[in-house]
Order: structure tokens, then sequence, then C-alpha cells
């Protein structure tokens, strides 16, 4: 590792935790100008029982006596420490309602990305492989037809044909394996068409290079032009993609566990802006930014070491011009 990338890197690091730092405090005054009073609505609940001695002490607990800067600073403090608070409706520590119910997301979350990753990486071979006048053009469109049908309508449609239709799951055992891999199919299709858009994209492009006409004249076959010349340089943009649709892979995952009825971080939101839970609310927002600024971040440290061509654009120099998202400072020349 140079110091040029070192100092890329460490430069990419600060930013990201500043859009952190940021993202929680935008948050935060978010959720502090919400209409409606939390204590009001659940502390005063009468079926909670709660008589006026408790509810100061409740309040005085939660520090939601102190002005709005001072329990900005003691939230962003516990914030970095790992202390989310106090859930309002059930008294238990946040950080433990969220681990209780964060394993079955990231689990529907990593089987949708990878069901997303095969599909578009299957559709952009076959873009490459099938001639036009044996259906390449409708293998063109599936990135098309993908996008425009939202992944609650592919869920129900899955729970219908192979749960009630065909009972390969039973809809009261979200959490099976059969009842996952459906869910995984339901989140991954619609995030698979921008990545196989953007790889079929570039592997249009590299095709027509003149190194993939002196290979294909050396005798090799598609898929080894494919596998060994064209994937690598063609994923690249894939990279900036991948990380730029982990908003939709979260938004999706909430969605689609309220399709099955699987219990995860969308149940608990769910459950939450219902009850007007601030508490929970601000950690499950502020840590789903957290998740998607490290993605990001991770995705500029990765790229340029996947294209030695990357140059690095120093702090001093010229503002970088790429053709993603526009927060990373790689420019390929």
């Amino acid at each position: 590792m140079n110091n040029a990338y070192a100092a890329f890197a460490a430069r990419r690091l600060v930013q990201a935790l500043v859009v952190i730092l940021l993202a929680y405090v935008f948050t935060f005054v978010v959720v502090s100008i919400l209409p409606g009073d939390p204590i009001t609505n659940v502390l005063r609940d009468p079926q909670n029982g709660f008589s006026e001695d408790e509810i100061r002490q409740i309040i005085a607990a939660q520090g939601l006596d102190q002005p709005v800067l001072v329990q900005l600073w003691t939230s962003l403090t516990r914030f970095l420490t790992g202390d989310f608070g106090l859930s309002m409706r059930s008294s238990r520590p946040v950080g433990t309602l969220i681990a209780e119910v964060l394993p079955s997301t990231l689990i529907l979350a990593s089987s949708g990305f990878a069901v997303a990753l095969v599909l578009a990486t299957g559709i952009a071979y076959g873009t490459q492989l099938v001639p036009k006048r044996y259906g390449q053009g409708l293998l063109r469109g599936f990135p098309s037809l993908f996008l425009s049908v939202p992944n609650f309508v592919i869920g129900l449609v899955l729970i219908h044909l192979f749960g009630f239709q065909l009972g390969l799951f039973r809809v009261i055992a979200p959490n099976s394996f059969w009842a996952t891999v459906f869910a995984a199919i339901a989140l991954g299709i619609p995030v698979s068409a921008q990545i196989a858009e953007v790889l079929i994209a570039n592997l249009d492009h590299e095709r027509a290079q003149d190194y993939a006409a002196v290979a294909r004249s050396r005798g090799l076959g598609p898929f080894r032009l494919f596998a060994r010349h064209l994937l690598k340089p063609s994923s690249l943009p894939v990279v900036t993609i991948i990380a730029l649709t982990l908003g939709e892979l979260l938004g999706g995952s909430l969605i689609t566990e309220t399709v099955f009825g699987r219990t995860g971080i969308g149940s608990l939101v769910q459950r939450s802006v219902s009850t007007q839970d601030l508490p929970v609310l601000q950690a499950v927002v502020s840590l789903a930014a957290v998740v998607f600024v490290l993605v990001n971040l991770l995705a500029d440290l990765v790229y340029p070491l996947l294209d030695p061509r990357v140059k690095l654009v120093g702090a001093a120099s010229r503002r970088p011009t790429t053709a993603d998202d526009g927060a990373s400072q790689a420019v390929t020349p």
C-alpha cells in the first residue's frame, strides 16, 4: 500500500465519520420536531399505570427535562459508545431489542443480495452468449421488467404460487429454509435490475474493444472470453451501483419481512412507529445511515485496488469527475 492510497483512505474515512455524525444529528432533529408528544402518548397512557412521580423519574432518567442541545450531546456521546438508550414502550435497552431481530434481517438481506448478483450475472452473460434471433432481446428486457414490479407484488405471487398452491413452505413458518429462499428471491429480483443494466452496458462496451476481438481470433469460447477478459473490467462500475442500491436492499428487506411475516427490523420499526417509540426509531435510522456510509466507503476504497488505471486525486488537486455518485475521489484518466 503506497502513501497516496493511505492518504486517500484516511481522507475518505474522515469524510465518512463526518457524514455519520451529521446523519445522526439530522435524525435527532427530525425526531425531536415530530408532531405528537411521546411522553403524553406513552407515559401518561392510563393502561401503563404510571404515577406522576414515576413519570418525572422516567423523564429525568431519559434526560428529556434538559435543553435540546444538552439532549443532543448526551444522545450523541451514548451513540458513539454503543448505548442507544431505553425503549419508551418496554423500558428495555434499545440495543437489546435490535440485537434480537437483527440476525433475521441480515440473513434476508444477504440472501437477497446473493440472489441479485446471481440473477444479474446470469442475465448479463446470457446477453453475450444467446444470439439475437434466439431471444437476446428478451434477456435485455428482463432488467426493465424486474425494475417495474415492486418486491411486495413479487412476494405475494410467490406466496400464492409456492406457499398455497405447491405447498413448498408454510406461511406460519416464515423463518424456515424455503420461506427464506422465496423471500430472498422477492427481495433480490428488483435489486438485480440495476446491477444487470450496468453490467450489460459495460459488457457491450468491453466486447467492442480491440483486445476482445484479438481474444476471439485466438479461438476463445464465449464463456472463457466472458470470465477471463470481459467480466473484471465490466464489473468496476458495478461496485458503485451495488453500494448505491444498498438503500433499496435495506428498504426492501423491511417490506419483504412484512409480506412474509418475518420478525426483523421491519416489524420492530412498524411497532415503534405505531407506539411512537422514538429512541428505537432514532437508533434504527442512525444504524441504517452508518451501514450505508460504510458500504459506500468500502466501495471507494476497493475501486482503486481493482483498477490500476485509477488515479488518486489529492486534496489540493482538482475536484474528481467520476461516473459514480460523485463522492469518490478516484478518477480514471
